[in-house]
């Protein structure tokens, strides 16, 4: 069968090879699948450049997000049939993977393959994000930084769905259209407002930001804490801009806090939250409340290119290859 796989660490575009591999055998607690769709985001870059923390051994299989229909079952599996479609962490750009039991979930009928694709770990770190970590309530005003990319577009979505009002940043009119498509209640574009704080203050009003989603950190996290209200959340999802320094005496000052968000550590710590988080998730994707942001549809043939282009920054929403 074919894989992409990455044999010497570097750039997709020149790193990433695809190769006629051995099927892979199920095994216990795990599933084999068929692949149909995979979700690309960017931790699959930084393993392909080996600056993730997790750092698989040589050779290996980026795509961490798998759709496809169970051809076999592990010894020790229950609840799953075969023939059944699945969305899971894990698996990748293969024809068959075998992927944990314990990180996959039934996708509903009405979820298309690429859409659940687009759906574990851009929504299943938001809803952790949100609700977990967060608390978001009903009628509080978040604020979402990077709005158009995968984990900023599930944002939009998510707060939406729990009643909150979403003032999103983002640059350039494809993707302030992108975030107002979505349903954000403002969409501040940064290129027109470079520094955003005023913009946001006067979206948000006297109250302030009750919850920041920041997946960009660095300079933009030194603009977005500013508009924090009293008793807000600010919450660290990454740091596409470069690892920021928060100053102390602000977050004291403005009663505000800073929350970090490491939704695949807290899986392992508690592997049973991600089929309730993910469950979830796409019980509002049946509804239509969730409807990822997908990139244009990837073939399999141009994966690794996609993946270039997700490191280059040229693409929007979520990448999804299909088979």
């Amino acid at each position: 069968m074919q894989a992409w796989q990455i044999a010497e660490l570097g750039e997709p575009s020149t790193n990433l090879n695809l190769a006629e591999i051995d099927p892979p055998e199920v095994k216990a607690g795990h599933l084999l699948l068929d692949t149909e769709a995979v979700g690309l985001s960017f931790p699959d870059v930084l393993q392909c450049r080996g600056m993730y923390q997790i750092k698989p051994p040589l050779p290996f299989t980026p795509g961490g997000e798998t759709v496809g229909t169970i051809a076999a079952i592990g010894d020790g599996v229950d609840g799953f049939e075969v023939g059944q479609r699945v969305a899971c962490i894990g698996g990748g750009l293969a024809q068959q993977v075998v992927v944990p039991a314990a990180m996959a979930v039934v996708v509903p009928g009405g979820v298309e393959s690429a859409k659940a694709a687009a759906l574990p770990v851009n929504y299943g770190t938001t809803w952790f994000a949100l609700h977990d970590r967060g608390q978001l309530q009903s009628g509080e005003t978040v604020l979402v930084t990077g709005a158009a990319g995968g984990t900023g577009s599930a944002a939009i979505q998510l707060a939406k769905a729990a009643g909150a009002r979403v003032i999103a940043v983002a640059g350039g009119d494809v993707k302030v259209k992108a975030c107002e498509d979505l349903g954000a209640d403002v969409v501040i574009n940064h290129h027109e407002h470079p520094d955003f704080v005023d913009a946001v203050r006067e979206a948000a009003g006297d109250g302030g930001i009750n919850v920041c989603y920041d997946p960009v950190g660095g300079g933009v996290f030194q603009k977005a804490r500013r508009t924090m209200g009293w008793d807000g959340r600010y919450l660290i999802i990454g740091f596409l801009d470069g690892i920021q320094e928060a100053p102390a005496n602000h977050i004291l000052l403005k009663n505000y806090s800073l929350v970090g968000v490491h939704w695949g550590a807290s899986l392992g710590r508690d592997p049973e939250s991600f089929s309730r988080q993910m469950g979830s998730v796409l019980a509002l994707a049946e509804t239509g409340q969730v409807d990822p942001l997908l990139y244009p549809a990837v073939t399999f043939d141009g994966a690794a290119q996609a993946l270039q282009d997700l490191a280059d920054r040229k693409t929007y929403g979520k990448v999804v290859v299909e088979l």
